[in-house]
């Protein structure tokens, strides 16, 4: 069991506690969910379970913590890491070496175990996460959604008695993500492994933990129940919850199955507009083309040998200006390679990208960003200066335009980022770098904007001011191309879902026409209704007359 008496943290830095005089007692063998807002200390308290805080991290704690009668301030990480594993936020910080199949074997040969037991365990891994295809690929030629699961059957290989997972599946298509938490579900169940997960996107998870844990943030007590009940006490819910609270449904329904009934007796109640009637992809409207791929092919190649890996076959695609279009597909389909091509960070191996007017395999792409803001999926590669308001100050700079404080200090806090001003951005959470990341990028005012899974590490607070942001950003005239698995974000904001598999464009189509036909990227609400005039709970309250 995992036991906190009294325990608080705080960092060296800080002013204020993360945690502050908690106590609690997790079951051993549950399965919980560790919800809160971005920043509320959920990655404090998975770290302070492992023995990473405070022996890397560094700050002031005071009280008692113990996991399975182990206490990790006094045994540290070192310690623990027979008992606890731990998938972090990132999964390229934990990775050793560059061949899959040697970074699972990497823990395993550090405990001297026996040839025959660890070829079993990788094999075992290998099959429970469904990456038996990866193994010899290297760490550094995986998409992201790949790399996290790598990370989690590296962790898994040693067998650990607790498990704690940050933002899992945060990375992950929709598909990929329920075969990672089924089969944690099932470990969780045929081995008794306790796991302790961190998530936002609770649509994805909820329904198959035992208790919930909620952290309100600014040191206040956590709460622990089970999940209806906490989710009805919380203003950070999925849609389908949201829906159902607003609507005073009881039981609160977890699952579509469970909303189903509810769905059934409120369809005589809607009065929904007709959606025009459409058979291809947006035209633009007479609007002019601001990114145009014609038989795009990208090859990435290993160790310098011919051959290599395919990411990219023969896409053409058109964006015009003012469009928002949503980039979905399955992990390793092509959607950041496409990205990366939009910015003039990769030359085709064939056919030509054209963005505002410029052949990006003839300007530099420091050109290009001057009118095209880029922000990856890992938002440091994007963040030099010390402190928050320094970056905004050195995007600036760097863009030959004026210091004009006012200005920054606005758009941080447009982004929720106004309180982190003097913070150094090491500081600050996964969400909150990635939402300075973007920040950092507008600065210029461009005037199309890539965004390569905007969400990752954001609430659905957090999540609901981005969507209000970049919908703004498109009602000025903006273009925005965003690669996401999100795809309750892209029910909320895209006009416009091309889908992707295997490097090629499969579906390119209105929003609501794309994402209601598919059973793997409908939003919640939609595979509740099944009907393309409902993706998001507004619809449906609209539909009603709720506003």
């Amino acid at each position: 069991m995992i036991v906190l008496d009294r325990f608080s943290f705080r960092y060296a830095t800080a002013t204020e506690a993360t945690l502050r005089d908690v106590s609690l007692h997790l079951p051993q063998g549950a399965f919980i969910l560790v919800i809160g807002p971005s920043g509320s200390g959920k990655s404090t308290f998975l770290r302070v379970l492992n023995g990473l805080v405070p022996h890397f991290y560094g700050g002031h704690l005071g009280g008692r913590v113990r996991v399975n009668g182990r206490d990790p301030v006094q045994v540290a990480p070192k310690g623990m890491a027979d008992l606890v594993g731990m998938v972090f936020q990132d999964p390229e910080s934990g990775f050793v070496v560059d061949r899959v199949e040697d970074e699972l074997a990497f823990a395993l040969e550090n405990w001297a175990l026996p040839q025959d037991v660890m070829r079993k365990r990788v094999e075992e891994v290998l099959d429970q996460l469904r990456i038996a295809h990866l193994r010899h690929r290297p760490v550094s030629t995986l998409s992201g959604g790949e790399k996290q699961r790598v990370a989690i059957a590296a962790v898994l290989t040693l067998h650990p008695q607790v498990l704690l997972l940050d933002e899992p599946t945060s990375q992950l298509d929709p598909q990929a993500a329920e075969e990672v938490l089924l089969a944690l579900r099932q470990l969780n169940e045929d081995l008794g492994l306790t796991v302790v997960l961190s998530e936002h996107r609770l649509e994805r998870v909820v329904q198959y933990a035992d208790y919930v844990l909620y952290w309100p943030g600014h040191g206040q007590p956590p709460l622990l129940g089970r999940p209806a009940e906490i989710l009805r006490r919380v203003p950070l819910t999925p849609p389908l919850i949201t829906l159902g609270k607003a609507l005073g449904w009881e039981p609160l329904p977890l699952t579509i199955k469970e909303g189903r009934p509810f769905a059934q007796a409120l369809k005589d109640r809607l009065h929904l507009p007709t959606l025009p009637e459409t058979t291809s992809a947006a035209n633009g409207n007479g609007r002019e083309a601001v990114v145009v791929v014609e038989n795009l092919w990208h090859r990435y190649t290993t160790g310098g040998r011919t051959g290599g890996v395919e990411a990219l076959t023969g896409v053409c695609l058109e964006v015009h200006r003012g469009e928002f279009v949503a980039l979905m597909g399955r992990n390793g389909s092509g959607k950041t390679t496409l990205l990366k091509h939009l910015i003039g960070l990769l030359r085709p191996s064939q056919g030509r990208v054209h963005v505002l007017g410029h052949d990006t395999s003839r300007v530099a792409t420091e050109i290009l960003a001057r009118r095209v803001a880029y922000v990856p999926q890992n938002p440091e590669r994007l963040l030099f200066a010390e402190t928050v308001a320094e970056e905004l100050a050195f995007s600036r700079r760097g863009h030959g335009l004026p210091p004009d404080p006012e200005a920054d200090r606005a758009l941080l806090a447009r982004l929720g980022l106004d309180h982190r001003h003097d913070s150094h951005p090491r500081d600050l959470s996964v969400g909150e770098k990635q939402r300075l990341a973007l920040a950092a990028v507008l600065v210029p005012d461009p005037e199309l904007i890539l965004l390569d899974e905007p969400t990752r590490g954001l609430d659905y607070v957090q999540k609901h001011t981005l969507a209000g942001l970049l919908q703004a950003l498109r009602q000025a005239g903006k273009t925005v191309i965003m690669a996401t698995h999100d795809v309750e974000l892209a029910a909320a904001t895209a006009d416009r879902v091309v889908l992707m598999a295997e490097g090629q464009i499969v579906v390119d189509g209105p929003a609501r026409r794309v994402m209601a036909e598919s059973l793997v990227f409908a939003s919640q609400v939609n595979k509740l209704f099944r009907d393309p005039r409902l993706l998001t709970p507004e619809d449906v309250l609209k539909g009603i007359g709720y506003w």
